[in-house]
């Protein structure tokens, strides 16, 4: 276990067996502050899979937290969901005692397989949660902070803004619908899909975007590609089909493996890591936990450009991919200077 740990340079984790209830909270950095991340619920096969996911998730949401500039370090909770019936309500309660007993060391929030009911079982027992139905939605704030991104990408790369350019959108959820009005209403060419044909449907109806099948998002001529579905899908197979010059989307975890990133980078493709372009909601959970207004919140998120533009030209000017740029940041803001010295970076 301490050799998992030490490979995603996670300092702590924490486990809790309370009747029906199997949970492993990983806090990996604690440098900025209170690690923040959200609560997996989902049915895993193994204990060591569950496991696996917190440690590796939670180092994700440090380096999410540094570069999104948040007085956050990163952590991250799952709970493995019971075989046959169970009481929900209890369960989460049970879980809100849990993260109590850390002493605001972690603050959770939703994530798959998780809703804004759990968020306020597991507050009725603690205050370290960012995203009860007191503290709102943070969808629409990731997909503002996709939408400037993609701004800003479109902008380094063509000196234009979005207006006529296309966008392939894979994934119509909560943030790729919202994304999908923002770009229109700016003016953008959409051509999307869903495995859900309801969805592609009201993208086709609202937005007079094109739908295209599932399996041929990827061969779109296009000038960026937005990811906002699952994750790891840009590997091997389907690298190679792209026809675009900007990919930049919601999706955790785009890249299968680092070296697609590198291959990216050589085909002249620009990416806008991930966990930089997305972080609108964290940032929102985090402001407000902070009890920070709506405007405050927006200006937050605008940061967001400046971080990725020093990211696109950190990349052109030491000829490293955009992912490399990005984690090298982050970890000088988590490993490097102290955080008093972190204006600098």
């Amino acid at each position: 276990m301490f050799t998992a740990m030490h490979s995603q340079a996670v300092q702590e984790l924490h486990f809790c067996h309370k009747e029906q209830l199997n949970a492993v909270i990983a806090i990996h950095n604690l440098r900025l502050g209170p690690a923040l991340g959200g609560c997996r619920f989902l049915p895993y096969d193994s204990e060591q899979e569950a496991i696996t996911d917190a440690l590796r998730l939670a180092k994700g949401m440090s380096y999410k937290a540094a570069l999104a500039r948040v007085p956050q370090g990163g952590g991250k909770a799952v709970i493995m969901a019971p075989k046959g019936q169970f009481k929900r309500q209890k369960l989460f309660k049970q879980f809100g005692e849990f993260i109590h007993s850390l002493s605001g060391r972690y603050i959770t929030a939703m994530d798959s397989g998780t809703q804004v009911g759990d968020m306020d079982d597991i507050r009725s027992q603690t205050p370290f949660v960012s995203s009860s139905s007191e503290i709102g939605d943070p969808s629409p704030s990731t997909a503002q902070g996709v939408a400037l991104g993609i701004a800003t990408a479109v902008q380094f790369k063509f000196s234009q803004d979005v207006a006529s350019m296309r966008v392939a959108i894979q994934g119509l959820g909560h943030v790729g619908l919202a994304l999908a009005e923002h770009l229109y209403l700016k003016g953008a060419e959409l051509i999307v899909c869903d495995v859900d044909d309801k969805k592609s449907r009201l993208a086709h109806e609202k937005f007079n975007a094109r739908v295209v099948a599932v399996e041929d998002i990827y061969k779109q001529e296009c000038e960026v590609f937005s990811p906002c579905g699952l994750g790891a899908i840009l590997n091997d197979k389907n690298i190679d089909e792209l026809k675009c010059n900007v990919i930049a989307g919601c999706a955790n975890n785009q890249l299968q493996t680092d070296d697609m990133g590198l291959k990216l980078h050589e085909k002249g493709i620009l990416y806008a890591p991930d966990y930089v372009i997305n972080s609108g909601g964290l940032i929102f959970a985090s402001s407000r936990f902070r009890g920070l207004k709506p405007t405050e919140i927006t200006h937050e998120i605008n940061k967001l450009k400046n971080t990725l533009d020093k990211i696109f030209v950190l990349s052109n000017t030491k000829n490293k991919a955009c992912h490399e740029i990005a984690n090298e940041m982050a970890e000088h803001i988590l490993f490097g200077n102290p955080p008093e010295l972190q204006e600098a970076v």
